[in-house]
């Protein structure tokens, strides 16, 4: 994850999809899919991740020179299917039933302002990681999205609260958008 904005520190550009979305259910707003949601991406658990930076850094020998992908190929979903699969877990970890519409379709150019431009797919190659350190990450994506949600709605709902019902004019500010249409408060930099 990267950050909630407007709970972890500025709205300076847009944070990444597993935490824009995490952010639109905590808030109870549609998750956004950029251009159909049709992009491809991988998500690595973190202490997936931690495991194969301890074993760079516990075998320098093998490790040193080389360029290693830490991710999970076999996580690997269209971005729809992802809103999808996170819509139906959070309201598990919830308790509470999805929104009647809970995936609205919007244009790059809407949510992230003129000028953007994305990879359609990305799937890291693991060849090196495995083949110098013997790295698998071990984790589904579905244990993955079950573990993070519930964290996210244990660390952050008391805030988002307490943020709606009393914010300050910046908080104001960071709050009133959701996710993704961060460029009507702060064009300044993409994350």
């Amino acid at each position: 994850m990267d950050f909630i904005p407007g709970i972890d520190g500025p709205s300076e550009g847009v944070p990444r999809v597993l935490a824009c979305f995490s952010n639109n259910l905590l808030l109870r707003e549609p998750l956004k899919l950029v251009d159909g949601g049709e992009s491809q991406r991988t998500f690595v658990y973190i202490k997936d991740a931690i495991e194969a930076v301890s074993l760079m850094i516990d075998n320098p020998g093998r490790a040193n020179g080389h360029i290693f992908n830490v991710g999970n190929p076999n996580n690997d979903v269209i971005v729809r299917q992802l809103a999808e699969m996170m819509t139906e877990v959070y309201a598990k970890v919830s308790g509470k039933p999805p929104l009647e519409a809970p995936i609205v379709d919007v244009s790059s150019k809407e949510f992230y302002g003129e000028g953007y431009d994305d990879n359609d797919k990305r799937i890291p190659d693991k060849t090196i990681i495995n083949k110098q350190l013997g790295w698998n990450p071990k984790t589904s994506l579905l244990d993955l999205l079950e573990s993070t949600l519930s964290y996210q709605r244990r660390t952050y709902t008391e805030a988002i609260k307490q943020a709606i019902a009393k914010p300050t004019a910046s908080q104001e500010a960071n709050l009133t958008w959701g996710c993704g249409l961060v460029h009507k408060v702060s064009n300044s930099k993409k994350r």
